[in-house]
């Protein structure tokens, strides 16, 4: 019989979640045999109920949230030994990995696309012993995010990313940093380091355009300066998608990473709070099979 949970964090998207979970039900229900519902009440619970819906063997699970809730489910999928298709209903504020699919960011229009059951293989990262779908970031305007509230968020969208990082970058110091990869080692002071899976990062999508969800790789961009001046010069090429060009900007394309520093820094992990450094990363290539639409 086949069967598919929906995986829903109710106070997301101003909690419209509640009015848009019976359209998705009945959307599923002419799909699927079995419409197994979970609700989530705090953190890890969408990871638990992603791991069960593995060990039971589910055809398909679907989030309905934002990419907190995304990052959970994927936590509880990765290298299980079987894997339902995953959908994503977006509900959050900027939504990533749904916009690097394609998958609109109205969520009835997102339910719509699930009918056409068109599959995509996608990678997924693996840090140590965790798994993230979208992107790695360190260096103080990253750790700036976590002041970024859910009011700001819903208000401002990316734009409050902007002006969380705008305090950092006033107080900006830089970090001896040492990034091994595919192509040897690159030691240097860097103010920021962003790995990217996805063309879009904090909502904005030209970051890394020719990024695609299953070309096996981490795009890597280390900013080595960012004085005002530089940062007049840098937004530009951010909007054309061509900062990696920039003299500034170190680009490395590779399948893993190794980054260490001196310093006491965490990763962000997908817009969360994550790991101290060192860590270790690469890329699970086509690791889970994605609903997307039929042009993606």
């Amino acid at each position: 019989m086949a069967k598919v949970m929906i995986i829903i964090n109710p106070s997301s998207g101003k909690e419209k979640a509640g009015k848009i979970l019976p359209k998705a039900e009945k959307v599923l229900g002419e799909i699927f045999e079995e419409v197994c519902v979970r609700k989530t009440e705090g953190e890890g619970d969408a990871t638990d109920f992603a791991k069960e819906a593995c060990a039971e063997r589910f055809d398909a699970v679907i989030s309905m949230g934002g990419d907190g809730t995304v990052n959970e489910i994927v936590n509880g999928m990765g290298e299980q030994p079987h894997r339902p298709i995953f959908g994503i209903i977006p509900l959050g504020t900027i939504n990533d990995f749904a916009r690097s699919l394609g998958i609109p960011m109205n969520p009835n229009a997102a339910i719509g696309i699930l009918k056409d059951r068109h599959i995509k293989e996608s990678d997924i990262g693996k840090i140590d012993d965790r798994y993230f779908m979208n992107v790695l970031a360190v260096g103080a305007i990253a750790e700036a995010t976590y002041n970024v509230t859910v009011d700001q968020k819903t208000l401002l969208g990316s734009f409050a990313y902007f002006i969380e990082g705008a305090k950092a970058i006033i107080k900006k110091t830089p970090f001896h940093l040492t990034v091994e990869h595919d192509q040897g080692k690159w030691i240097g002071e860097a103010h920021l380091l962003i790995a990217t899976m996805t063309n879009s990062v904090g909502g904005f999508e030209q970051l890394a355009p020719e990024a695609e969800v299953n070309d096996g790789k981490l795009h890597t961009f280390i900013i080595k300066d960012l004085s005002l001046p530089l940062i007049v010069k840098i937004i530009p090429s951010l909007i054309r998608g061509e900062i990696k060009g920039h003299d500034e900007v170190e680009y490395i394309k590779t399948s893993k990473l190794h980054i260490a520093t001196s310093e006491e820094l965490a990763v962000n992990i997908d817009g969360g709070e994550g790991i101290l450094l060192p860590f270790q990363a690469n890329v699970l290539h086509k690791h889970l099979g994605l609903f997307v639409p039929g042009t993606k």
